[in-house]
């Protein structure tokens, strides 16, 4: 008995598509099945090798050539040999870093690209001005041109591949209407038509799902036209894990990778021995003004539910008054009890400065789940499901909940922001990371997520 369950577990790994079409015995392919920017100089333009062919040249030639002439290579100095090296070398870990972080949801390339290439060249500067081997001038004009680069280019893309999906109305499929950033198209019959898209929408679970769907769905795949789960396009919308999407085999593959763990916490220790002597004027400032704002102590200490169930003690400096009671967990910006310095230091994120040492201990990383207090947890652990599962990775500083959803204290919306603890761990990795990295810098560049 046919089984198409069966055979969508076999494709149903990530996003369909993509695979060679491969057809015998004198078949033809319908031309009406076409993707969206297919064409040759569609893909050229808006594909990688654009960047190689015509960025890469740009952003390395034209410095040099604006500063030093158009005979710049005729007798090359050292000094700007290694510079153009450099120059190259961040505009492709750029390009690579973008390429990666924007798989995930809500990444636009463009505002990200400004941290990102300031960084990149701030590490390139940082190599070459310790071996005394660089022209400056060179280095800051190839930053410059990367800046416009990416910034202009990725804008440029973003408003030209507006994703256009068409939806098998069947099953939880028809109670999708809209999607963030894209448009959806539903499907009266298995056929396209003359429309072109970059995508179907469909419930491979549904008993609705006929043989006639499920070979209009064949074709669509043979032609090059991905075919997405929609589980998998409501993850990659919200950025979430729902708890009722979890089949009982998904929980197994929820693991981390020991390698990048383990690489992980080499880069935390490096980062927080590099940044505590640099903060350590801010972070002296913050004290100075917290104990002159209200009497106590400069820090507040409390338990914390940590890796794999471990408690460990954190350190935060103190925002609200000592005096006062309330709940455990504070009620939002108008809570009483926070302090007028504790309302600065809440929203851009000083009060966190402290944990600096909690990664250094070992208790906590960068990037991770944040913490809860253990009885708050424990609390979180009768009503939600899967609530100790966070746990399976180091808690951190800021995490992906915390640039999504910002501040969680309601059952309610812990659950909401356990899917994003469990899509963090889904994908957990160097470029996720970096963007929440970048995410958070702009957090306290604009004080959202303050609580």
């Amino acid at each position: 008995m046919f089984n198409k369950h069966k055979v969508f577990e076999k494709l149903d790994s990530s996003a369909w598509g993509g695979g060679e079409s491969l057809l015998s015995g004198g078949e033809t392919f319908d031309t009406r099945y076409e993707r969206r920017h297919s064409r040759w100089y569609e893909q050229c333009v808006m594909g990688t090798p654009f960047h190689f062919v015509v960025g890469l040249p740009l952003v390395v030639l034209v410095p040099p050539w604006m500063v030093h002439g158009g005979n710049f290579w005729r007798g090359m100095a050292p000094e700007l040999a290694t510079t153009l090296w450099a120059v190259g070398a961040a505009f492709l870990v750029t390009l690579f870093f973008l390429r990666r972080m924007t798989r995930f949801p809500g990444t636009q390339a463009s505002i990200f690209a400004v941290p990102l290439v300031s960084m990149v060249f701030a590490a390139a500067w940082a190599l070459l001005f310790g071996a005394e081997r660089l022209d400056a001038s060179v280095l800051w004009g190839g930053y410059a041109a990367s800046l416009v680069w990416f910034f202009i280019g990725y804008m440029a893309v973003q408003r030209l591949r507006r994703p256009r999906f068409a939806v098998v109305p069947l099953g939880d499929a028809r109670h999708l209407n809209e999607i963030e950033g894209g448009e959806l198209s539903r499907l009266e019959a298995p056929r396209l038509g003359a429309q072109r898209i970059d995508g179907i929408v469909a419930d491979l679970r549904s008993d609705a799902l006929n043989h006639e769907w499920i070979r209009f769905l064949t074709k669509c795949l043979l032609h090059g036209i991905p075919v997405y789960q929609l589980k998998q396009l409501d993850e990659s919308r919200t950025g979430r894990v729902r708890l009722e999407h979890l089949a009982d085999t998904e929980l197994t593959s929820l693991l981390p990778s020991p390698l990048y763990s383990t690489c992980k916490r080499g880069l935390d220790l490096c980062g927080a021995l590099l940044l505590l002597p640099l903060l350590a004027p801010i972070m002296l400032a913050t004290a100075w003004a917290i104990r002159r704002d209200s009497p106590g102590s400069v820090f507040f200490l409390q338990w914390r539910m940590g890796h794999r169930g471990r408690p460990f003690r954190i350190y935060k400096f103190r925002s609200m008054y000592c005096d006062m009671k309330g709940k455990e967990f504070a009620s939002g910006e108008d809570d009483p009890r926070i302090t007028p310095v504790g309302k600065v230091i809440r929203k851009y994120r000083l009060d966190e400065l402290p944990q600096l040492l909690n990664v250094l201990k070992g208790d906590m990383s960068f990037i991770g789940p944040r913490p809860e207090p253990v009885d708050l947890s424990q609390w979180y652990e009768k009503d939600i499901p899967l609530f100790s599962y966070r746990r399976v990775v180091r808690p951190g500083i800021s995490g992906w909940a915390q640039v999504e959803q910002g501040y969680a204290a309601e059952v309610d919306d812990m659950a909401i922001k356990l899917q994003y603890d469990l899509y963090y761990i889904k994908h957990f990795s160097l470029w996720l990371d970096v963007l929440i990295l970048l995410r958070t810098l702009k957090t306290i560049g604009t004080g959202f997520g303050a609580r």
